[in-house]
């Protein structure tokens, strides 16, 4: 009886240690989707750079990792709603986006066999000097800051978490002499967390952020967190072009009729998050102006 005792236990330990592993691997957690929204924008920028040498084929791949950016989203809310992810989802959604950047990245000559050692030739004769090219680059730095105006209401007391909403530039974004960002640009963001005033929550908070800009009939993506929100009430004649080094700060000059400066109640902390203070809801009213600084280069 003990000898079968010990054999029950022993198959028991047995089972758990295999199973163990396997039960563990199968946690997903908000971390792994987080990473897969990363691969999201990762990938956004290899279609962009892909655009250059092969517009069809980027604008296919675009349409591609646009569903796959919705699926990250349903991702999140399901993890969130249900505590648990099944990891072949997870997988799937993961190993697409690879196989999107994999695409992207790609020349579209795919070859499995060795390219055949060239034949050597002669050497040619030296060239006068000749100026070297250099390669020319645009992109938005990373810290560069752009006054953008809500074209809707955002506020803390109906917003979801997931929620879409617009902005556009208000001035023209100069560099080194260069027009990089029109003004009327629309720049696409997203709320990420959202917490309503209650009776016992007395402070209400609201986290945004930006993620794609769109202008001369493309779209960027791009990672922009709020600094600043600042009440104004509408546009003083016509927007013009504002000189390198004037576009942000630029509403205090004059741009905005009626600019009040920062709006009252509203706290802005790291990451985006917009607090209200006195037990009142985070309101930010349609053309109110957010400063938006880019975390990281956005190359066009």
């Amino acid at each position: 009886m003990t000898r079968m005792f010990r054999t029950a236990v022993a198959a028991a330990v047995l089972v758990a240690a295999l199973t163990a592993p396997a039960a563990a691997q199968a946690q997903i957690t908000q971390a792994d989707v987080q990473r897969l929204q990363d691969n999201v924008y990762l990938a956004e920028r290899d279609v962009t750079q892909l655009r250059n040498r092969d517009s069809g084929r980027a604008t296919q791949l675009q349409t591609e990792l646009d569903e796959l950016g919705d699926e990250v989203i349903y991702l999140r809310v399901k993890l969130r709603k249900e505590r648990t992810l099944a990891r072949s989802e997870f997988t799937d959604v993961e190993s697409r986006i690879e196989g999107v950047r994999t695409r992207a990245r790609s020349d579209g000559n795919v070859s499995t066999a060795p390219a055949p050692a060239p034949a050597p030739v002669p050497l040619p004769a030296p060239v006068p000097d000749r100026p070297a090219r250099t390669p020319t680059s645009r992109e938005i730095p990373a810290g560069t800051e752009l006054d953008v105006r809500l074209s809707n209401v955002l506020s803390s007391a109906t917003a979801k978490v997931e929620d879409r909403f617009e902005a556009t530039t208000l001035v023209d974004l100069v560099i080194d002499g260069r027009t990089l960002v029109p003004a009327g640009a629309v720049v696409r963001g997203v709320v990420s967390a959202v917490e309503p005033a209650t009776r016992t929550n007395r402070t209400a908070k609201m986290t945004v952020s930006f993620d794609q800009i769109t202008f001369g009939g493309r779209t960027y993506p791009m990672r922009g967190t709020v600094t600043e929100a600042l009440e104004g009430e509408g546009i003083k004649g016509e927007v013009g072009r504002v000189g390198a080094g004037a576009g942000v700060g630029a509403i205090i000059g004059g741009i905005l009729g009626g600019f009040k400066g920062a709006m009252a109640g509203i706290l802005i902390g790291g990451g985006g998050t917009i607090a209200a203070t006195e037990g009142k809801e985070v309101v930010l009213p349609q053309g109110t102006v957010l400063r938006v600084r880019i975390e990281a280069p956005v190359p066009l």
